[in-house]
């Protein structure tokens, strides 16, 4: 019977499980977005909204907890700096599931794990046309 049992095992013991949802909050802090299982994206929810909602205290006890769970010093910098000050008013679920595609090798559900206020990033700059000598533009 698995009465009070909380969390998927993921076909894992329990280091590896640990090291595993470690790399992958890290990623998504760092990158913003990342493709996984599905199985593993419900699982990763949990944990990225408590590291945010450390972020969002602020304080040098949250920080150290924070370095305690996330592997890259950078991306706890970014956390604390830039990610918690985006999702200061919102009492919580800053990540969001979509589903993308099926894994060929396996059929395994994947899906993006993205933060709900993404970092905008600038689109590529188009060359503005130049008038010629008539004064019409060309592109």
């Amino acid at each position: 019977m698995r009465h009070r049992k909380h969390g998927r095992q993921l076909g894992r013991n329990t280091k590896h499980r640990l090291a595993m949802f470690r790399n992958l909050v890290t990623a998504l802090l760092e990158h913003e977005r990342i493709e996984t299982t599905k199985a593993k994206a419900k699982e990763l929810r949990g944990i990225a909204d408590t590291m945010i909602t450390l972020g969002k205290d602020g304080s040098l006890h949250a920080r150290r907890r924070a370095l305690g769970f996330i592997r890259k010093k950078n991306v706890v910098s970014k956390l604390f700096d830039d990610v918690a000050g985006r999702f200061q008013g919102r009492p919580g679920g800053y990540t969001r599931i979509i589903p993308t595609r099926r894994r060929p090798g396996d059929a395994a559900e994947l899906v993006a794990v993205e933060l709900i206020e993404r970092a905008e990033v600038a689109p590529a700059a188009t060359p503005e046309p130049v008038p010629d000598e008539a004064g019409k533009t060309s592109s």
